[in-house]
């Protein structure tokens, strides 16, 4: 909903928030569209997100993005969950319609798609086996956009095998669990390994996983893009395979946002790659 003097307002909320390169993304398009408009981080407690998410309406919002740790915990707050987000269990972006209500959507497993496709044209879902690591909400969402581009198998890595096991009991018979004293192995023949986890991000540990047995063919992706080249994408880059970071999933979650806020879907430029960059 636009504000009735026709500036337009949307943000992220998160706890902590002033982290996000989102505001950098958004208001780059409201400026290269020359929209009155801007986009706002939202320092938002657990404890406070119903009434933030509440408050949009009567402040002119046209909805916001949502992170750590909102994604959850917003489901029981909006007033109607797309298919995806309530597939995926989360909810990353938030829609508030002209009569208040709450729409809540997940664009996460679109970015990570998009991001596949436009960073490496050639990638196929039918090329063969894909290993997701991580059990975490952005497992859920790759595992969710590899299944509705048709990847046949994915082999689920977790540390807690538990947790593992309930997102292939949850998906369907695509997605199989493997113990981590397994994730070396589980490498073997595949077409396109994941990163889901925090690992390797700054201030993290690396990702302790061998690629030996890695195919050279096969495509290495992280949806950590601070660094933009984790010690997991680096160690895949220098043994041959090609290799996609993060930032392009968060960059092609914003036009289906906007498509959804303003009506249009802006893009996904290298100008706005180049800039979100240099930031990091």
């Amino acid at each position: 909903m636009a504000h009735p003097d026709g500036f337009l307002l949307a943000g992220v909320m998160g706890w902590p928030v002033m982290h996000s390169r989102s505001p950098l993304i958004h208001n780059h398009w409201f400026k290269v569209h020359g929209m009155a408009g801007t986009y706002v981080p939202l320092a938002i407690q657990q404890a406070a997100l119903a009434s933030a998410l509440r408050a949009m309406h009567a402040l002119g919002f046209a909805g916001c993005n949502l992170t750590i740790p909102h994604k959850q915990t917003a489901m029981e707050i909006v007033d109607e969950i797309s298919d995806a987000a309530r597939s995926i269990g989360a909810i990353s972006c938030v829609t508030v319609r002209p009569d208040g209500s709450l729409m809540g959507t997940n664009n996460d497993a679109f970015g990570f798609i998009r991001n596949l496709k436009q960073e490496q044209p050639h990638w196929r879902a039918d090329a063969g086996p894909a290993v997701v690591i991580g059990a975490g909400g952005g497992s859920r969402a790759v595992c969710y956009g590899l299944m509705q581009e048709g990847v046949k198998e994915i082999r689920l890595l977790n540390r807690g095998f538990e947790r593992a096991q309930s997102i292939a009991d949850e998906f369907g018979g695509v997605i199989s669990a493997e113990p981590w004293s397994q994730r070396h192995e589980v490498m073997d023949g595949a077409a396109l390994v994941v990163n889901t986890t925090s690992q390797g991000m700054v201030g993290q540990t690396a990702l302790d996983i061998q690629l030996t047995l890695l195919p050279l063919s096969a495509l290495v992706a992280d949806i950590v893009y601070i660094p933009l080249e984790t010690p997991f994408l680096a160690a895949a880059r220098q043994r041959g395979n090609r290799t996609v970071n993060g930032l392009g999933m968060l960059l092609h979650q914003g036009p289906l946002a906007w498509k959804a806020w303003f009506g249009f879907e802006p893009a996904v430029t290298t100008e706005l790659r180049v800039l979100v960059e240099a930031s990091i």
